[in-house]
């Protein structure tokens, strides 16, 4: 990967949208230089998908939420089915720590909130921390050229 290709991450990684001819003019390069050099990344697995950023209350989603859960390794099978088919859930991880998983959920209240957790609850102990606001939001990994 070269400065280039790292130009072109960043800046899809800013502007999912941007067109062939603002990222050639970005990276001084042609247009169907640029297509060439996307479909080599998206082949090596670096971008792997284009997706726009929601803004989540205006859709009527009001609360944000972690959810730290205890899963023990055994149930993993039965959970990974159920947290895949949960709308609600942005992500999920498995972690370090005492609680094994941590999912970030939207929620459009405390109420549904509290019935998904009361869902989780079969598989372990659960820690919620509600969110109250976002200082910086989602914005990838942006590397300096060179590097």
């Amino acid at each position: 990967m070269d400065d280039i290709d790292m130009t072109l991450l960043n800046t899809l990684q800013k502007e999912g949208r941007a067109s062939l001819k603002k990222l050639a003019a970005t990276c001084f390069i042609s247009s169907p230089a640029v297509s060439a050099r996307l479909q080599r990344l998206e082949k090596k697995g670096l971008i792997q998908s284009y997706q726009g950023i929601l803004d989540y209350k205006k859709m009527g989603y009001h609360i944000k939420a972690y959810v730290s859960l205890e899963v023990k390794p055994t149930d993993k099978p039965a959970f990974y089915p159920f947290i895949e088919s949960c709308p609600n859930v942005l992500e999920c991880d498995c972690v370090t720590g005492p609680y094994s998983m941590l999912l970030k959920v939207v929620f459009p209240s405390t109420d549904e909130l509290d019935s998904f957790i009361g869902l989780l609850q079969k598989f372990g102990q659960t820690q919620t921390q509600i969110v109250f606001s976002t200082p910086v939001t989602s914005r990838g990994l942006i590397q300096e050229l060179g590097e």
